[in-house]
């Protein structure tokens, strides 16, 4: 798949949709457009590898917590290939219920090589 280099932010930005997009087909192509082929997603509660399984594990999320909405509360900051940013995940209309702060790596086309997800708050 040939994939021309992007701007961090608009990677972070198909991330998001990603994380978002309850259409099957639609997600997948997002997750495609965010994450190198063999990109990698870790955080203290789930561990998925390459496109197929992000998608999976994003489809997952969204069956656990239906209607929950990923948002950016950050602005992107990179350099040297390296970003990060804050997040918020919770009912689109509501409070959020889970916040925390991804550190990624971006491939040389910049698509996302690795992303680290680090949880600041969370349900008891």
């Amino acid at each position: 798949m040939s994939v021309t280099t992007t701007s961090p932010d608009a990677t972070i930005e198909a991330y998001v949709t990603a994380w978002n997009e309850t259409d099957a087909e639609r997600r997948a192509a997002a997750v495609a457009q965010a994450f190198a082929e063999k990109g990698t997603y870790r955080d203290p509660v789930m561990i998925s590898d390459g496109h197929s399984g992000v998608d999976a594990m994003l489809a997952g999320v969204q069956a656990k917590f239906p209607g929950f909405v990923l948002k950016r509360i950050s602005k992107v900051d990179h350099h040297n290939g390296a970003l990060r940013f804050s997040w918020s995940l919770g009912p689109a209309a509501g409070p959020s219920v889970v916040e925390g702060v991804d550190f990624c790596t971006l491939a040389p086309d910049g698509r996302l090589a690795s992303v680290v997800g680090f949880i600041d708050k969370m349900p008891g």
